[in-house]
């Protein structure tokens, strides 16, 4: 049995040699209203801190918005009934400049909305695949280092069993084990 022992001894010594780097598991992801990814919080603090991008997000939500819509129904709908605003008869041409005006502006502050949206989609998808290319190479190590530990204890198990057969071969005829 001391051989028996001094390979299992074995075993456990060249296992615990073995340099396996295994970071400590993530803890499972809950999530939050206010949890966002780390490029998302990125990009709003760089919106945030440029007084005409956050101008420019500002008017565009606001002319996203069903607040927006009720707004020129109403102002449009005085400007129509009561003349108030100039002298602008019928076929109303400076209510059509004005018109034209804000919908040259708004298409710019879209075209920003949209940049800032390519913007921040290709920020999350850099950011999407570097994790992915750690995790892939993490798993990869993993798997190298498992491999490894199998043909280790793959070793020692084929050696107690040489060792095993060995002894019950070297066993005297009377059958009484060799201590």
């Amino acid at each position: 049995m001391a051989f028996l022992r001094n390979g299992i001894q074995e075993a456990r010594a060249s296992m615990s040699t073995l340099d396996v780097n295994v970071k400590e598991p993530r803890p499972p992801y809950t999530p939050h209203d206010d949890q966002h990814s780390p490029v998302v919080v990125y990009q709003q603090r760089k919106r945030a801190s440029d007084w005409q991008l956050h101008l420019a997000d500002q008017i565009t939500a606001f002319a996203g918005s069903m607040a927006f819509v009720w707004v020129h129904v109403a102002i449009f709908g005085f400007w129509l009934s009561s003349g108030l605003f100039g002298v602008d008869p019928y076929p109303f041409q400076f209510l059509t400049l004005v018109v034209s005006l804000e919908a040259i502006f708004l298409s710019t502050f879209v075209l920003i909305g949209q940049n800032r949206q390519a913007a921040l989609q290709q920020a999350k998808a850099d950011h999407d695949f570097h994790e992915s290319e750690t995790e892939l190479k993490r798993n990869t190590d993993l798997t190298r280092a498992i491999h490894t530990m199998t043909r280790q204890i793959h070793t020692v198990v084929e050696d107690v069993q040489r060792t095993v057969v060995s002894a019950s071969a070297n066993r005297p005829s009377g059958g009484q084990p060799l201590s």
